[in-house]
């Protein structure tokens, strides 16, 4: 089975390691249902301004979600089409196993 891979290896690292941090998780989940501003989010979690800040871009460096101006405010927004390319990576490698352990219960039936 060949596997066509829409991310590059250094894309797969970035995103799964922005998603590895339980903070940065909440903030993409917070903000896939509405964008949220840099200072909302600092407000929501016990850490400095500076810190929420250095989350989002690491989120933003993934490209999980993207900061836009809004008068004085940054807009954070989580970008749903980065996560879809995530998930059609994790499907194609369900997709391997779930033939191997077919392969496999079908070699142990004919034993």
């Amino acid at each position: 089975m060949v596997v066509r891979i829409e991310l590059t290896d250094d894309e797969v690292d970035r995103i799964f390691r922005a998603l590895a941090d339980a903070t940065r998780r909440d903030i993409v989940r917070r903000t896939l249902t509405a964008p949220a501003s840099v200072s909302h989010l600092a407000a929501t979690y016990d850490m400095s301004f500076a810190a929420v800040q250095k989350h989002v871009a690491v989120l933003e460096g993934a490209g999980l979600v993207t900061k836009e101006p809004q008068g004085r405010a940054r807009l954070v927004r989580a970008n749903p089409e980065t996560l879809h390319r995530a998930q059609r990576l994790l499907d194609s490698y369900e997709r391997i196993w779930r033939g191997r352990i077919a392969r496999l219960d079908a070699l142990l039936e004919d034993d």
